[in-house]
């Protein structure tokens, strides 16, 4: 009775982990010894798949190791890596475990872009694998036992688990192998088989009779909810799987319920009631001659029919001769306990006692992610910080500017260059002069065609691939079931159009310096001109040296000295405030662990408050001070103005010196600009570069997906049958049962039973020359109706084409045990003499009696000429 269910194995196809995952750690972490490390654990990870699914496995507890920690390393790496359709892009393909395919057409697959869908397949590989070590186990020892009971609660709890979460993490229908219902039923399966196996412990170690049958009733009902779950799913008994392991679970059914009667009666003998002790045995009987009669090719119950008769003989006679208790009915007798000593296992991660996960030291994707964000908001609050103290200072140089500050304190000659002007004269001519703005303007345009370029073919790679998937879509219409290319790449054309927007604001602004440039251009181009040459173009004024020892003059000094100490702290805060760093992974990483999600926002928020808030307020302290210089140093330069003898001269020589010294600040601002501006479109290069790769990589996903997807239907279409169905003549149907047969449990493994032998009228032995009536005539007259009782076996013939039929071979005669002559003497006068199946005799032989003339009809093919008749021909015996 030792008949265990194991499951098959999927088989899946190789996939090339190594290619699309280096690619993103290199992409992802740009530290060379982090990515070095990385890249060796993602070519660990291609070789544990391998040896997990690219090699047969051996029924032992190591291969199921090496399942168990692939299946574990999947999951720790999920969170990890952005697996997805529209990321990283990975497709899987499987093969249904139980469909075998045909020749042509081969078996059912499927392939999705999920990691899931990988997981899912194989835990569903560990649960049949633990099904089939369990099965090797022997359950004559103590260890074996245990070993099975553990494996087999392994795969029923696997199982169970795939039922729960194959749909969430496969958003699609699943292969039937892997689907809940089926999955469902293997898991009720491997649980019945579990209990077996402790039914069988505690019957080698002599329990209780009590015991024993509450554990033999508890497994009964198991193996009843798998039969009933089999039958209730309208897919299973199609898989010829299901088909073998129908009677196995019926017989197992009825067996154990045998056990739980015989047990009970034992029961039942100690407590001296005798009667119930036969009632039980007497059922016991009829459930081990049930499966003897239905189900003995599939489990043996010899032994066990053997000891319930003994007992049964036993009791009767005891009870016959000595007690004479009455036995009671089947359905009066008290319904027998139950007692369920197993529970299918809780997958929980990790299942391998010897993993270990090769990404340890990275991050969770969610923790990047929120990374990413922080990093995000540290720029903005960075940005924000240093640009409120450039517009400040931009505006102090502005002001100064304006009041001709502080040229006109050093310009009190009249006729010499003040020295502020040969100070900036002399920068702008280190930094490059115009050439250097020139260069820079220059190349911004390569730089945002360049951009421009890859933005535009990324997306035309998308266009082209969505362009292909409608038509093939349109053109299979249902059959094409993946997922459209336009909702699949909606993400990336999100993004793509958010760089061209980015590229729009960048042409505007280029725009915006340029023309600023042009403005300044002549004021810039001056400064660059030897001094002599500058000093020629200030126009000179009268001397006011008068006012170089008023206190006014003092005092604009020392403000403005004042103001350029500001601006010096400022430029200190701001390289402070750049240098601030702070590692959030830590505290990403805790909320993780302790509320399985992390609130980034509220996180993030708190740190940079924690770690800006002093900055900021040395920011706001810093304007407050300028602006109240300002304040004086304009007061002051109106008391110094009105000192100042003011003529025509002297108003022109300010204006240049304020023009200079505008000039020079422009100069400064606008060749930051363009250098921000040469940096933004360099990174941007770089970024539209991964989006290039990324839409590359996805697009060459999906054409693999594709080229599958149509091998797949092209095999679907060649197992299409070619023509309409047709009706299956009566007699290769199995007879339906009398009511006296009993009814047979669900079997499709039988060949079918052997018809009757057809019974003949005495027309069936007419003269050669006599046809039948139903013989049809010339003159291509209408198909003949099928004759209400079978005269042989009646083998269809084509209509519109009568007389010819599919030929059987020659001297084959199914019934030849029926014939006359091997019937003995005395019944031989009471036969009707049999006529075998006739076909057109063989060249050189006369044709049979009740051979019906041959009518050659202009479309039929071509038949043998008739010969003259003989003597009817009887295979010999």
């Amino acid at each position: 009775m030792a008949t265990f269910i194991s499951v098959p194995l999927k088989k899946s196809s190789e996939v090339d982990l190594v290619k699309p995952l280096s690619k993103f750690v290199t992409a992802t972490y740009p530290a060379a010894e982090e990515q070095a490390d990385y890249i060796r654990s993602v070519e660990e990870l291609n070789k544990l798949r391998k040896s997990a699914l690219g090699r047969p496995l051996d029924k032992h507890e190591s291969s199921l190791e090496i399942l168990l920690r692939y299946y574990d390393q999947l999951c720790a790496v999920e969170p990890k890596f952005p697996f997805s359709e529209n990321q990283l892009c990975l497709t899987f393909t499987w093969k249904d475990a139980f469909d075998k395919g045909s020749l042509f057409g081969g078996s059912v697959k499927l392939a999705l872009a999920s990691l899931g869908y990988e997981k899912t397949c194989v835990l569903f590989n560990g649960a049949a694998l633990a099904s089939q070590i369990a099965s090797e186990q022997n359950l004559d020892s103590d260890e074996g036992l245990k070993a099975a009971a553990k494996y087999y609660q392994l795969a029923s709890g696997a199982f169970g688990h795939i039922k729960d979460t194959v749909l969430s993490a496969l958003n699609r229908e699943p292969t039937m192998d892997i689907s809940p219902e089926t999955v469902g039923t293997l898991s009720l399966i491997m649980l019945a088989q579990a209990q077996e196996v402790f039914f069988l412990k505690a019957t080698s170690d002599k329990m209780k009779d009590a015991i024993i049958a509450k554990l033999a009733n508890q497994t009964a009902d198991f193996y009843g909810d798998a039969f009933k779950q089999c039958q209730y799913k309208e897919n299973l008994p199609k898989y010829f799987y299901f088909q073998e392991v129908l009677p196995v679970l019926s017989a197992k059914h009825c067996i154990m319920q045998a056990n739980a009667e015989l047990h009970q009666s034992l029961l039942a003998k100690q407590k001296k009631r005798f009667g119930e002790e036969i009632a039980r045995l007497q059922h016991a009987t009829e459930l081990v001659k049930t499966v003897a009669s239905r189900y003995d090719e599939y489990v043996s119950v010899k032994d066990l029919s053997d000891k319930i008769s003994r007992a049964l003989t036993a009791a009767k006679k005891d009870n016959d001769f000595i007690y004479h208790d009455r036995v009671p009915e089947v359905k009066d007798l008290e319904h027998i306990g139950k007692a369920a000593l197993v529970k299918a296992t809780t997958i929980t991660p990790p299942l391998s006692a010897k993993f270990t996960d090769l990404f340890e030291k990275m991050v969770p994707m969610a923790v990047q992610q929120s990374m990413s964000v922080y990093s995000q908001r540290k720029a903005e609050t960075v940005n924000r910080l240093v640009g409120t103290m450039r517009e400040a200072t931009n505006l102090c140089n502005g002001v100064l500017a304006s009041l001709n500050l502080p040229a006109a304190l050093e310009d009190l000659s009249g006729d010499s260059i003040p020295q502020s002007i040969v100070e900036k004269a002399r920068a702008i001519v280190q930094q490059g002069g115009l050439q250097s703005i020139e260069q820079l303007i220059r190349d911004l345009p390569e730089l945002l065609t360049r951009n421009r370029e890859i933005l535009e073919e990324s997306l035309k790679m998308l266009g082209d691939e969505e362009s292909t998937d409608s038509e093939l879509r349109s053109k299979f219409s249902q059959r094409w079931n993946r997922t459209p290319s336009g909702d699949l790449y909606k993400p990336l054309r999100a993004e793509g159009g958010n760089f061209r927007s980015v590229l729009d604001k960048a042409v505007q602004a280029d725009q915006v310096v340029r023309e600023r440039y042009n403005t300044h251009c002549e004021m810039i181009a001056l400064l660059c001109k030897p001094e002599a040459e500058l000093t020629a173009a200030i126009p000179s004024a009268n001397p006011v040296k008068t006012l170089q020892g008023s206190e006014v003059v003092s005092v604009l000094r020392s403000q403005l000295a004042q103001l350029e100490e500001v601006k010096k702290e400022r430029e200190g805060l701001e390289v402070e405030i750049k240098g601030v760093t702070f590692d959030m992974s830590s505290s990403f990483l805790t909320a993780l662990a302790q509320d399985g999600a992390i609130n980034e926002e509220a996180l993030s928020m708190s740190q940079l408050d924690q770690s800006y808030g002093s900055y900021s307020q040395r920011v706001q302290a810093s304007l407050r001070s300028q602006e109240e210089l300002l304040g004086k140093v304009q007061a002051s330069h109106q008391e110094f103005s009105k000192l100042k003898k003011s003529n025509s001269e002297a108003n022109d020589r300010e204006e240049v010196l304020k023009k200079l010294a505008s000039a020079h600040d422009s100069y400064v601002e606008i060749t930051s600009n363009l250098r921000e501006g040469t940096k933004f479109y360099n990174d941007l290069t770089e970024i539209l570069l991964k989006f290039q790769n990324k839409c590359s990589d996805i697009i060459f996903a999906r054409k693999t997906e594709r080229d599958e997807l149509l091998k797949d239907l092209q095999q679907s279409i060649a197992r299409e049958p070619s023509a309409p169905s047709f009706n299956v003549p009566a007699y290769q149907t199995n007879p339906a049962p009398t009511a006296a047969d009993p009814t047979p449990a669900p079997r499709t493994v039988f060949p079918p039973q052997r018809p009757p032998p057809p019974a003949f009228t005495p027309q069936a032995a007419s003269a050669p020359g006599n046809p039948p009536d139903n013989q049809p005539q010339p003159g291509n007259p209408p198909p003949m109706a099928p004759p209400s009782q079978a005269q042989g076996p009646p083998y269809p013939t084509y209509q519109g084409y009568p007389g010819y039929a599919y030929q059987m071979p020659m001297g084959y005669n199914p019934y030849a045990a029926y014939g006359q002559y091997n019937m003995p003497p005395a019944m031989q006068p009471n036969m009707q003499p049999y006529v075998p199946y006739q076909q057109a005799p063989a060249p050189g032989q006369g044709g049979f009696p009740g051979t019906p003339p041959t009518q050659q009809h202009p479309y039929t093919y071509q038949q043998q000429p008739q010969h003259p008749p003989h003597q009817p021909y009887y295979p010999q015996q």
